[in-house]
């Protein structure tokens, strides 16, 4: 079990029992060490500065540091850990919240990074407000079905785009529109958006740009592709520069979880706006399948651990 005194601000931190945890496209970066660039901004150079993978968590606190006062043993909380794929983790009290009544342990351990993503992309980057039209490129993942079903209960028109075999689930959570990109372009000019969130694409910017009404946004969230060095990361740094000339607001963002925005997950869901998407669940031993079957694209929603 993890002690609360072998890091900075131990007293402010909480011992998690996990039952489950989730998994999300960070834990094969972390694993492969890719894009390079992330070696250098400190993830570790020639191997993860924490070698147990896994961020989001649910489970029960087993023990706290001295100064938590949110806390207790016993209580029954989600958020996010370090090394969530192990029977213990160890949390910082402020990115952690209550489990959500009307969920599982399994449910509530998809949402800490997924979550807190789509409410970060949607609501501070995105703005999206009541009536308008929101485009969502990786609507089928696991940010993106919360994303998805966020924007709507903003009051967004949205439309998602995945593919094929997933374009019934994301209707069923709520999209007006579904586009299956394996058939159709998203930007062939029959509309415009007001705000376009981009989920691990890799359209080009000019692509993006040209379904973007003249003064919309554009939201890049992570990126795939772009080579080992960089990943998606160019694109988003040549958004941000561009968006200084452009009248379209394009950029980028780093979500970072906290007390006060899973608490308004855990509202959007206790009050039947949300709900997350379980695809699968694996065992902690076949986390090395899990992550396969996360990066090939199969998951539906999320992919979740069971510890």
């Amino acid at each position: 079990m993890a002690t609360m005194t072998s890091a900075p601000h131990a007293t402010m931190k909480a011992s998690v029992r996990d039952i489950y945890a989730g998994l999300d496209r960070g834990a094969w970066h972390v694993m492969a060490g890719r894009p390079y660039l992330m070696r250098i901004a400190g993830f570790g150079l020639r191997a993860p500065k924490n070698p147990v993978l896994g961020m989001e968590l649910a489970g029960v606190v087993e023990g706290i540091g001295k100064d938590v006062t949110t806390f207790r043993a016993g209580d029954e909380v989600f958020g996010v850990g370090a090394g969530s794929f192990a029977e213990y983790a160890v949390a910082r009290a402020d990115q952690l919240a209550p489990k959500p009544a009307n969920l599982t342990f399994e449910q509530a351990a998809a949402l800490g990074v997924s979550g807190s993503t789509a409410l970060q992309a949607v609501r501070d980057q995105g703005h999206v407000k009541a009536t308008q039209d929101v485009l969502i490129i990786g609507a089928s993942g696991g940010v993106g079905t919360f994303a998805v079903q966020i924007a709507k209960a903003f009051g967004a028109r949205v439309t998602g785009v995945c593919s094929s075999s997933k374009v019934e689930m994301v209707r069923s959570i709520g999209a007006d529109r579904v586009i299956d990109y394996t058939r159709h372009d998203f930007a062939d000019g029959k509309q415009l958006y007001d705000v376009i969130l981009d989920i691990g694409g890799n359209s080009t910017l000019a692509h993006l740009r040209s379904t973007l009404k003249p003064e919309g946004t554009l939201v890049i969230v992570g990126g795939e592709g772009g080579g080992a060095w960089f990943g998606g990361i160019d694109r988003q740094l040549k958004a941000m520069v561009l968006s200084r000339s452009a009248g379209q607001k394009l950029g980028s963002f780093i979500a970072a979880a906290n007390h006060k925005d899973l608490m308004a997950l855990k509202d959007l869901i206790e009050s039947g706006w949300v709900t997350p998407v379980i695809d699968r669940t694996f065992s902690l031993a076949q986390v090395p399948e899990a992550i396969r079957y996360l990066q090939d694209g199969h998951a539906r929603g999320k992919t979740v651990i069971t510890v």
